[in-house]
């Protein structure tokens, strides 16, 4: 899979520190047994910036640490930091493919064994808050618990099992917690560029105008196609070529036709070099390939910049590879073989509504977001309480 033209590099931060721009958010305290856990407020709502002046949320020196957990459709993410400097240092980390949504498509819930996985794998989480001391917490669940009939019991099966309380955010609020997550790994350039997130039940895509500390949101799409529901709704034969060739182009045409509004929208912005950051498991697995790496090397591929067109081919000759061949990659394996395809068709259509000539690949997103907005609401809040004190003291 390396017979690709060599990788455009770019430098990127240190794959366990990373900066940040944040929202304020509201929270509420929990009882000791787990971190507090943030509230949403207007969840639904894009908020662009956060004003033109703002503390820097990092300056002062406190050691609590921070905790952002992501339940998608396919996998269970968590990630706990504590502020260092200008970025936060992560100390721990955990992801597990739980396959949630699988079945969703067909009968609208959640089943039994995709509810105990994901359950099992956010006690890990809990217990990780535990023992690292979470001062402050956030955990969202995705299109899944959205989209399933019986999601809001599973959410307080979550609760009541792991103490987690989990708050299912809009779509909007996905997309803004993804671009506030990766943004800075955009390319420099001028103009309008996309930013999106092929998840598991569904991708976001996000026109942006880089400005400031965080970039202006100009447009953006969800469309209800990730590589778990994609996977679902298409053919799954793939016993010959001409099989496998039509199951793709199925995949394609479907998510093309969804595209179709939003690509008329952005199409004007696209200008003469359009710049394009994708923040996925499929943009990472994808890099990794084209990289010819044995193992996937995070500090390899969060910031790298690849022809798009090296994409496309990886793309290509993935679509027609029989399932027991891709299975034997030793970045897909037997978790990833049979939703790679997916996340290629939507790769595709994407590079063909904004036809970058390069892909920026991150892995960041969604988790970084929330951990950007705690500690800088966090420390605003506090800044206010210092104030308030400070005025109180004068009087």
């Amino acid at each position: 899979m390396a017979e690709h033209s060599p990788p455009e590099r770019r430098r990127a931060p240190a794959p366990d520190k990373q900066g940040g721009d944040a929202r304020s958010r509201n929270r509420q305290r929990a009882p000791k047994k787990l971190p507090a856990e943030t509230q949403s407020a207007g969840s639904g709502q894009i908020q662009d910036n956060a004003g033109a002046s703002r503390p820097n949320m990092f300056r002062q020196p406190r050691r609590q640490a921070y905790a952002a957990i992501d339940l998608g459709t396919n996998n269970c993410r968590l990630l706990i930091a504590r502020p260092s400097d200008e970025n936060f240092t992560i100390i721990d980390a955990f992801s597990r493919v739980v396959r949630l949504g699988e079945g969703l498509a067909q009968t609208g819930r959640l089943s039994d064994e995709a509810m105990e996985r994901a359950l099992a794998a956010l006690k890990v989480c809990a217990d990780k808050l535990r023992r690292r001391n979470v001062h402050l917490a956030r955990s969202v669940a995705t299109e899944a618990c959205r989209r399933a009939s019986n999601g809001a019991q599973f959410i307080e099966q979550v609760r009541k099992e792991t103490g987690i309380a989990l708050d299912v955010i809009s779509a909007e609020e996905e997309a803004r917690l993804a671009v506030l997550g990766c943004h800075i790994l955009l390319e420099d350039g001028t103009g309008p560029a996309v930013i999106f997130d092929i998840g598991g039940g569904s991708t976001e895509l996000v026109l942006v105008e880089p400005e400031g500390i965080a970039p202006r949101i100009m447009d953006w799409q969800s469309v209800p196609w990730g590589v778990v529901s994609l996977t679902e709704s298409c053919s799954r034969d793939e016993t010959t070529h001409e099989a496998r060739s039509h199951r793709y182009a199925q995949m394609r045409r479907l998510v093309s036709e969804s595209f179709a509004e939003f690509a008329e929208r952005i199409a004007p912005f696209a200008g003469n070099d359009p710049r394009l950051l994708g923040t996925s498991g499929t943009v990472t697995t994808l890099a990794t390939l084209h990289l010819d790496l044995p193992q996937y090397d995070r500090r390899a591929v969060d910031g790298l910049i690849v022809p798009s067109l090296a994409m496309r081919d990886i793309s290509a000759r993935l679509s027609l590879m029989p399932l027991s061949e891709r299975r034997e990659l030793p970045c897909i394996g037997r978790e990833r073989s049979d939703l790679v395809i997916a996340g290629c068709a939507i790769l595709e259509s994407i590079l063909d509504i904004w036809p970058a000539n390069r892909l920026g690949v991150a892995d960041r997103g969604i988790r970084e977001g929330i951990l950007r907005s705690l500690i800088a609401s966090d420390h605003q809040g506090e800044c206010g309480r210092i104030r308030l004190r400070q005025t109180r003291a004068g009087q």
